[in-house]
């Protein structure tokens, strides 16, 4: 079974608040027939959009084929949060990579969010971006772990835009009974994921990058030059970016068997109107610090945005509202009848260190994929690195290639049961409060 298509219509955005407040481009036509390239890219993602993006200022030929609709998958489905550093802390990176490693891959952070903020100011690129990532803790052992590191990361690393707060001052900015404390990270941005890779794709194009939707890769024959096969046509290329994250399937061994796709899911309530003041006080978003982690913000309408629950096999559930008002109505009991106006899943992938995986599977293929739920400014980041691969500059590309990545255990057909059973177990223990 293929995840491109279990679980929604081809060609069509899922029922999002995110596709319901979006303009969409005019449909990209499919590829047909044979056409040549510098470099195709696989997947219309922030990845492969940026990589598009990118690649064409440079100077080359570039093709994108996208299965569906450009920013289709996680890209325009995701919390919107725009997170500082990597999706691993920087301790865990100090202990896993060493202290100067850490440091270039905390800088990189850094980086892929100006990344991120020129590339929405510079293509006018209307995403509703606003400041602030608070993180939260449900007991008082991770209100110590987050004011920690909080100070970690203002003397270490010099970033002074991260507060701790004690419960009074978190409740001052989030009035949930579950949480007892965290810190305000003001370098750290949300915004409307599904526009923001509408505009991507948009300036991609106007640079003169030839992107082809409801074009299906189902083939790629190596060789000096590749050939990547669809339903209606194929493309020739000496360079090739797989960029399909969760939904690249059986493309590539090398890359599945590193990188596991997940499913989460997101509802967006009615609006709250003055309730909303009740969720929170200011416009920022909120992670908190559970294994299955709970994600939130206020939309610009004054809808909840509400994001929680995973699934690891191909299926959506039947009812993805009641899955997610489960963790929602524990952090917000006042919000238990609010109605559910939308509510959509999404397929994201993982890593078993929680770090992007990116590499170079073959002399000319590079593969970017494995965000871990840090996928804005790491994904977009990861195109433009890949570009800049694709032409012989590889210096961000090097640091990331250099994290080691381990096989998911149990092989194609046993790695989603192991990462079930234990996936359950972790997220038991969140549900127990050990």
């Amino acid at each position: 079974m293929n995840l491109l298509f279990s679980n929604d219509t081809r060609g069509e955005y899922p029922r999002s608040w995110y596709a319901a407040t979006a303009t969409p481009l005019a449909p990209f036509a499919p590829l047909q027939g044979e056409t040549r390239a510098d470099v195709c890219i696989v997947g219309g993602g922030y990845t492969g959009l940026s990589a598009a993006l990118h690649l064409a200022e440079m100077g080359a030929d570039v093709v994108l084929l996208e299965a569906h609709r450009v920013g289709f998958g996680a890209s325009g489905r995701n919390g919107g949060q725009l997170g500082s550093g990597q999706r691993q802390d920087q301790v865990t990176l100090e202990k896993m990579v060493g202290q100067d490693a850490a440091r270039h891959l905390w800088d990189l952070g850094e980086d892929a969010k100006a990344l991120v903020r020129g590339l929405i100011a510079r293509h006018g690129i209307d995403c509703y971006i606003r400041d602030g990532i608070a993180w939260a803790a449900s007991r008082p052992a991770d209100v110590a772990d987050l004011h920690s590191y909080a100070e970690h990361l203002q003397k270490r690393y010099g970033h002074d835009k991260v507060t701790p707060l004690d419960r009074d001052a978190f409740h001052a900015l989030c009035p949930s009974p579950d949480y007892v404390g965290g810190m305000l990270d003001m370098g750290a941005a949300h915004l409307h994921p599904l526009r923001l890779a509408l505009g991507l794709a948009d300036a991609a194009a106007r640079a003169g990058a030839r992107l082809y939707e409801r074009s299906h890769v189902h083939d790629i024959r190596h060789g000096p030059k590749v050939t990547i096969r669809t339903d209606a046509g194929h493309v020739v290329a000496d360079q090739v970016i797989l960029a399909a994250n969760g939904y690249l399937g059986g493309l590539d061994r090398q890359v599945t068997a590193r990188v596991m796709p997940i499913n989460n899911y997101v509802v967006a309530t009615e609006p709250l109107g003055e309730d909303a003041a009740r969720v929170l006080t200011q416009d920022v978003a909120v992670a908190d610090s559970r294994f299955v982690v709970n994600y939130f913000r206020l939309s610009h309408d004054r809808r909840l945005i509400f994001g929680g629950g995973e699934t690891y096999g191909y299926r959506f559930p039947a009812d993805i509202a009641a899955l997610v008002r489960r963790p929602m109505t524990k952090v917000f009991p006042h919000l238990r009848d609010v109605r559910v106006d939308y509510a959509w899943g999404g397929t994201l992938a993982i890593t078993l260190r929680r770090m992007p995986y990116l590499a170079r599977v073959r002399p000319n293929i590079l593969s970017a994929s494995g965000y871990s739920g840090h996928g804005v400014g790491n994904a977009i980041q990861a195109g433009k690195l890949l570009a800049e691969a694709t032409r012989g500059a590889s210096t961000g590309f090097d640091a990331f290639n250099a994290i080691p990545h381990g096989r998911f255990p149990g092989g194609g057909l046993l790695r989603t049961p192991i990462l079930k059973l234990a996936m359950s177990w972790f997220a038991m223990r969140d549900r127990l409060g050990v």
